[in-house]
């Protein structure tokens, strides 16, 4: 396509044939240097020694590869986690606790309770890692890359397939500590499936919900009956923040479904805001591309400059003393502008076709006859209808104490890949 020929040093110029080949022969030694590094990695295993990274509570010896000794200030971490589990404390309780007694975590700035509960089925996670119990589990998950993104992803392996090794020497924890805590620990988890393998029904609002006090995530906390409360994910995972508050998470839908509502059966006021948000972007974009072409003028113009001053001083025009005094100052201001550009932002204009208002009304039309009923709102039909007009839904605490809901819409339905945002506040109730 490009019209450029590959050349090999021995082979000359390259055909079809020979990319063919090569390809196939890269690809056969690719799948025996992996089979050969795993087969080393067995024989890692077998001597005792690790073959993968560092895991908290451990740090390598130096000068001898694979050989892992006890960290005692991180061990003593271990331990407390351990002994805190079978006190019967939650896990978000110990990650609570840690966070607060500022005790950095393995990954990250922050311990949550997926950091000591971790995978079941991966066998991850500081309170099912039998490396604290002195024996090493290797090939546990096995790495592929998606042909899409490109990203490796890892899937567990057959249990079958593990390579277990003892390691008495990295026990951290006895092997009765560790089996009672694992067990308590795997008991909380059959509780709290409440016997039944069957995933509840995805909410309305799931997935958009945040805090009002911090930003992050909110989750269900609890049932009691139908009845279902949601709580800030930060402050039940890492207590970072503060706010404790549970809220019912019925009544939030129904102040969201209520106000979307009203604001559907007006859809000329959703229209009207466009097309103004329209003009203050073109307004914005001029305004842009004066600043962008006054600077780019004066940095043209210090290029010269700055070229002349060099051609004087190899000339002899000008010393290099003059030349200095002046090319400093120049050059300083040249590489502002040059910043300065690259922060002057480049604002397209959203384009507002009449055909795209013509689907907009239709779809929001119909959106509004399903919200009609608030016992429809879990139709799956539904729930994409308010992803693609909602963003995020805050919940905030009112100073007499009621809840309001911030609703944060996002113009996609009529503006394309656009993420600009509209909202409104309404009241919850209580």
């Amino acid at each position: 396509f490009a019209g450029v020929e590959i050349i090999a040093i021995h082979d000359g110029k390259t055909d079809a044939i020979q990319v063919g080949i090569r390809g196939l022969v890269s690809t056969l030694f690719l799948a025996d240097l992996k089979n050969k590094i795993r087969r080393g990695m067995t024989g890692v295993i077998r001597e005792g020694r690790h073959a993968g990274g560092k895991a908290y509570g451990y740090q390598p010896t130096p000068g001898q590869p694979g050989v892992m000794q006890i960290f005692e200030p991180e061990a003593e971490i271990v331990r407390r986690i351990y002994r805190e589990t079978i006190e019967g404390k939650m896990s978000r309780e110990i990650a609570t606790g840690l966070n607060q007694d500022k005790i950095a975590p393995p990954r990250g700035t922050q311990w949550n309770a997926s950091t000591i509960n971790g995978s079941a089925q991966r066998g991850y996670g500081i309170i099912r890692n039998p490396l604290y119990a002195g024996e090493i589990v290797w090939n546990r998950v096995h790495m592929v890359r998606d042909p899409e993104t490109g990203k490796r992803i890892s899937r567990p392996n057959p249990e079958s397939e593990h390579k277990r090794t003892p390691a008495p020497h990295l026990a951290i924890v006895d092997r009765e500590t560790y089996d009672q805590a694992l067990s308590m620990l795997e008991g909380k988890g059959r509780r709290g499936q409440g016997g039944s393998n069957t995933r509840r029904p995805k909410r309305l609002l799931s997935g958009i919900t945040r805090c009002g006090h911090c930003g992050g995530g909110m989750s269900i906390h609890d049932h009691h009956g139908k009845t279902v409360r949601i709580r800030c994910s930060r402050s039940t995972q890492s207590g970072v923040c503060g706010n404790n508050k549970r809220y019912r998470l019925d009544k939030i839908e129904k102040t969201v479904v209520t106000g979307l509502r009203d604001q559907l059966n007006h859809p000329e006021v959703l229209v009207e805001y466009v097309k103004a948000y329209r003009e203050e972007r073109r307004l914005d974009a001029d305004t842009a591309v004066r600043e962008r072409a006054s600077v780019e003028r004066r940095v043209a113009d210090l290029d010269g400059q700055l070229d002349r001053l060099m051609k004087a001083m190899t000339r002899g025009i000008l010393p290099i003393e003059a030349v200095e005094a002046q090319y400093a100052p120049l050059k300083a201001e040249k590489e502002e502008l040059e910043k300065r550009l690259v922060d002057i932002p480049a604002a397209p204009v959203v384009e507002l076709h009449p055909a795209a208002i013509t689907r907009y009304k239709k779809s929001i039309d119909a959106l509004a006859d399903r919200l009609a009923s608030l016992d429809d709102i879990t139709d799956s039909d539904v729930h994409k209808a308010f992803r693609d007009l909602i963003d995020h839904v805050t919940i905030i605490d009112r100073e007499d104490g009621g809840v309001e809901v911030e609703i944060v819409g996002q113009l996609t339905a009529l503006v394309g890949k656009q993420t600009e945002m509209l909202g409104g506040r309404m009241v919850a109730g209580e």
